[in-house]
């Protein structure tokens, strides 16, 4: 049997594509050569799609992969076995694609578009379908999902930004009569904690709320819950199986955008400084929640672990980061299998799966 023909999706038009540029890099210099034929394809920040020709995957999160002279424009057909176009010259060449990994993050990449036209093409691809990718992303979608399964979270209200300013005042009230400082304010549509914000006071809050909708028209409010953050990496179709639990010690007010990848405050600690039946009970309630949500291939499920011993689900990620430090390889890393067997995993997991 020959090598698979893997089309390895990168960058993309949300506020993630730097992390996209990242975690493209790491799976690149991951995955086997000897098993794959590699076609790697960015996507720019104005929507350009690009072959990218190079070898050199540190140009990605350099940002000077847009520059390689090897480069080409290219588009994957909606038409099913054209797969992938390359525009070189006057030349148009088409490469069938066994199986795509789309490493993108934020919206047009995890949130069902992608998903749908690689669907439309016949491609196989690594994670979540349309419809589970769209209720995972909108974090609205996700609670009611989540609430239906009886798996406890915090409490949470629904901000729409087409009536801000003018009710601003009157949000702000009802918020304050359900909810004491701090609260969190998030877009409902966005990852990495792009745009989250935790508000201690009113003023902060409708800043928080203001910032949120630069992201979204819907912005999700939340009680604070606090406890220790707990991270598991779900992988698998039918019968999906949890990694040992993350821990994340932040090192500032809560796990942000900077925490997460451009500071080095954040610890984490694989395994979770949590006791053992916890850490059963967590890793049973991700099953749980990939499963409610309808996940395929992967997925990162985070929850928060309080002091009283309650386990109050956050969220959870269809395609999660997977930089060098990114939690989901490290934690299937700490549960044997390294980050090379894992994406070889992904990808039969995908081809399993079909489309």
């Amino acid at each position: 049997m020959g090598k698979l023909n893997v089309c390895i999706l990168f960058g993309g038009i949300s506020p993630e594509h730097e992390v996209s540029l990242r975690s493209a890099e790491s799976v690149l210099n991951h995955i086997d050569k000897d098993k794959y034929n590699i076609l790697p394809v960015g996507i720019t920040k104005a929507g350009q799609w690009i072959y990218f020709g190079g070898t050199d995957y540190a140009m990605l999160p350099a940002g000077t992969w847009m520059d390689c002279p090897s480069n080409c424009p290219a588009a994957i057909s909606p038409v099913r076995g054209q797969g992938l176009l390359r525009f070189d010259a006057d030349t148009v060449t088409a490469a069938p694609i066994d199986v795509a990994f789309p490493v993108l993050h934020g919206e047009n990449g995890e949130d069902g578009a992608m998903q749908g036209l690689l669907q439309m093409a016949g491609i196989p691809y690594v994670g979540p379908h349309v419809s589970a990718s769209a209720v995972a992303m909108d974090k609205t979608l996700t609670k009611l999902v989540i609430d239906k399964e009886g798996i406890l979270q915090a409490a949470w209200e629904l901000v729409r930004a087409e009536e801000l300013p003018e009710k601003m005042a009157s949000i702000v009230a009802s918020l304050e009569a359900r909810f004491a400082y701090p609260m969190f304010v998030k877009p409902a549509g966005t990852g990495s904690s792009v745009g989250v914000s935790k508000a201690a006071d009113r003023e902060k809050l409708k800043a928080a709320i203001t910032a949120a909708a630069k992201f979204d028209s819907k912005i999700l409010v939340e009680e604070f819950i606090k406890g220790k953050e707990i991270e598991v990496a779900v992988l698998g179709n039918a019968e999906p199986v949890a990694s040992v639990c993350g821990e994340i010690d932040s090192g500032a007010e809560f796990y942000d955008y900077d925490a997460k990848y451009l500071t080095d405050t954040s610890t984490a600690y694989i395994p979770a400084r949590i006791c053992e039946d916890l850490q059963t009970r967590i890793r049973e309630a991700a099953v749980r929640v990939f499963k409610a949500v309808g996940c395929q291939g992967l997925s990162r499920v985070d929850f928060f672990a309080t002091e009283d011993g309650r386990l109050v689900f956050n969220e959870i990620n269809t395609i999660p980061g997977f930089t060098s430090i990114s939690m989901y390889p490290k934690l299937f890393t700490a549960s044997g299998i390294p980050y090379s067997r894992l994406i070889d995993e992904l990808l039969k997991l995908a081809l399993e799966a079909g489309r």
